[in-house]
């Protein structure tokens, strides 16, 4: 059964950096396109980064410049480096497949206040 699990997240202020970590078991990792997701409260979950199997990577416009994904496939772990927060990234952050598949995780508060 495949599993992932969400850490990293937290309390940051404006401006500050949070990395988040996706470890995954269960599944041939490498082979998956990974996917970093958000919900904010009222809102619906929306993508935020995504890598593939060679490492190509896409960000939604409102990340670009600012977030980081990345993959260490020894470790079946996906990363979300996310500086230069603002507000409006506070969410509850989920990793899963592209195109997600199969249930979510409970996924990694953050939280931006000043």
């Amino acid at each position: 059964q495949v599993q992932l699990v969400e850490s990293g997240g937290g309390l940051v202020q404006p401006g500050g950096s949070l990395r988040l970590s996706c470890a995954a078991s269960g599944t041939i990792f490498s082979i998956n396109a990974m996917g970093w997701y958000r919900q904010a409260p009222g809102k619906q979950r929306e993508l935020v980064a995504r890598i593939n199997n060679v490492d190509s990577t896409n960000y939604a416009d409102s990340v670009k410049g600012r977030f980081t994904i990345s993959r260490d496939n020894a470790k079946k772990t996906v990363y979300l480096q996310m500086d230069s927060l603002k507000l409006e990234d506070t969410a509850v952050y989920y990793c899963n497949y592209f195109p997600p598949r199969g249930s979510w995780g409970q996924g990694t508060q953050v939280t931006v206040s000043s």
